[in-house]
């Protein structure tokens, strides 16, 4: 059933991807260079990092002296990524990295995530992609340490009182001299301490303006916890969470007394200069995502293949592959997976575009990014589940890592902006906002994509599907129910715009042919009935304002 591997799915879907062509050869990248970087990248996540998931659950992180101290095979593996280039993939080479295109380091990532997706936290990419875009003296000091794995870095946000509602942060940078110190508390920090590396720098939002500023009163700042000397910098690790997954990931509650920083960028402008590394982010869970479903989709067809019950009393039992509801059950997880693969790979081909200077596909990846950082979630969440259900009884069990995956993957959609948030961002930020510019960038390059498509009837189904999203978005852009209600049609709108985005890789899929092309036709065939659901919550919302606002 899955004869091709999923190095090759990805190759031939990165080769489909919109762009893609230009930008490889923009990089001098052939498919022979990409096909071997990929096997490199699954080769070496099945070698390396596989170990890891299963005694990281088991024996997770602690503090021991005031450090963080991780599972001891995390030390081998971090440094074996960072000596093959592999965390600094997209980084220039000025800066100690390999200047390759981010839509090839999303593909490669996928294979770390899906076998050790709580190490792979540790990574310091997004805020070197900070580092390089606001201040290039900092970022030549650190840059080509965290390329090296001799330093790495945090994102530090949230505090106490403070998560998604950032205009409420109090940890206060106040000035000394030609220079910054910062007091106050953060929490949900990812590796916020570590004995992995000599120094860790903590890229922080921290208030420099008044309080009735909000999130025009934040600055952003680069805070190591220790001084270049190794003297301590006034951090320090209160506790670690105790987590229902990722346990192998110390998310940190970090303390700061008159720690020294150095001001990133331009004093007040922190949440914008934030936003290009929150665009990495939300594209790495995007990866992540995929990760554990194309694990999750790998490990249950093995088992399947493998099990065997049923079948004629007077014969051997059947691998239960051959029983037509475990087929049924693979090829759903299979096709969710794949049009999740599309996504992530088009997202990431379109941000290395915008860095390029297109302004068009800069709007379409804000356009597309809540989208895939939700639904790469919520597809790793029901894949894994699948995989549970394919293995039964041995799927409940820590015997096989599916109900690790499912545990893990739980937080994607929290972290990095819960699905409320996403759904908020993708209605008011994405369509309201433009009156609708950015909804009409998208439709022209889904049309564009479905020109190509030589079957009528896979061409109307997918459009069909596409113009339904397009009246729902006119609807809610010229409604007249006011503000409230429309936020109860957030979550709505946002899974109609998933359903726009499916059909289209849908039909992308179909075009690749083969297999691909089967997993293209199911998840095409589904859409119409999770459309309908949307287009009923949407419109449901002003009755159902009415009935949660009594009070």
């Amino acid at each position: 059933m899955f004869e091709r591997s999923d190095t090759e799915r990805m190759q031939i879907l990165l080769q489909a991807t919109p762009g893609w062509a230009e930008l490889a050869q923009t990089h001098d990248l052939d498919g022979e260079t990409i096909g071997a970087i990929l096997g490199e990248a699954e080769k070496l996540a099945g070698s390396l990092l596989t170990p890891l998931g299963l005694a990281s659950d088991a024996e997770g992180c602690r503090i021991e002296d005031g450090r963080v101290i991780v599972p001891e095979c995390y030390h081998a593996a971090f440094a074996g990524l960072a000596e093959g280039g592999w965390q600094s993939v997209d980084l220039p080479e000025a800066f100690g990295g390999q200047g390759l295109p981010t839509a090839l380091h999303s593909a490669a990532s996928v294979f770390f995530e899906g076998e050790a997706m709580g190490f792979m936290m540790s990574a310091s990419r997004p805020a070197a992609h900070l580092l390089l875009g606001l201040d290039e003296t900092v970022a030549a000091q650190w840059l080509p340490r965290l390329a090296a794995g001799e330093w790495a870095t945090t994102i530090c946000i949230s505090e106490p009182d403070a998560g998604s509602d950032v205009g409420r942060i109090k940890t206060r940078a106040t000035r000394d001299g030609a220079g910054w110190r910062v007091t106050g508390t953060k929490c949900w920090i990812s590796f916020g301490d570590h004995n992995l590396t000599d120094r860790i720098g903590h890229c922080m939002l921290a208030r420099t303006g008044s309080a009735e500023d909000g999130t025009r009163g934040l600055s952003l700042f680069l805070v190591p916890d220790r001084h270049e000397d190794g003297t301590a910098n006034g951090v320090s690790v209160s506790r670690i969470e105790e987590k229902l997954g990722i346990h192998g990931s110390p998310t940190c509650v970090m303390a700061f007394d008159g720690a020294e920083a150095v001001l990133l960028g331009e004093e007040g402008r922190g949440i914008q200069q934030m936003f290009r590394m929150i665009e990495l982010m939300r594209l790495q869970t995007a990866c992540q995502g995929l990760g554990v479903a194309q694990r999750a989709t790998a490990i249950a067809a093995s088992y399947a293949a493998e099990r065997r019950q049923g079948g004629k009393p007077s014969a051997p039992p059947v691998p239960i592959i051959r029983h037509a509801d475990v087929r049924r059950q693979l090829t759903v997880m299979a096709s969710a997976t794949e049009v999740l693969r599309g996504v992530v790979l088009e997202v990431s081909v379109l941000l290395d575009r915008a860095r390029a200077g297109d302004k068009a596909a800069e709007h379409l990846a804000a356009f597309l990014l809540p989208l895939a950082k939700n639904f790469g979630g919520e597809t790793a969440f029901a894949v894994a589940g699948g995989a549970i259900q394919v293995l039964g009884g041995a799927g409940y069990t820590r015997e096989w890592p599916v109900e690790q995956l499912l545990r893990d993957a739980r937080v994607i959609t929290i972290y990095e902006g819960t699905t409320g948030i996403q759904a908020q961002d993708f209605l008011h930020r994405r369509l309201m906002r433009d009156g609708g510019a950015a909804l009409g960038l998208f439709l022209e390059h889904v049309a564009r994509g479905l020109e190509g498509c030589a079957d009528a009837a896979v061409k109307q189904a997918a459009q069909d599907l596409v113009d339904r999203f397009a009246d729902l978005s006119n609807g809610l852009l010229t409604a007249e129910d006011g503000y409230a209600p429309l936020d109860l049609a957030a979550d709505g709108y946002l899974r109609a715009g998933w359903v726009a985005v499916s059909a289209a890789v849908s039909v992308r899929l179909i075009g690749c042919g083969g297999q691909l092309e089967a997993f293209g036709r199911v998840r095409l065939a589904q859409l119409a009935a999770e459309m309908l659901a949307a287009e009923t919550a949407c419109r449901q919302a002003p009755e159902l304002f009415e009935l949660v606002v009594q009070d």
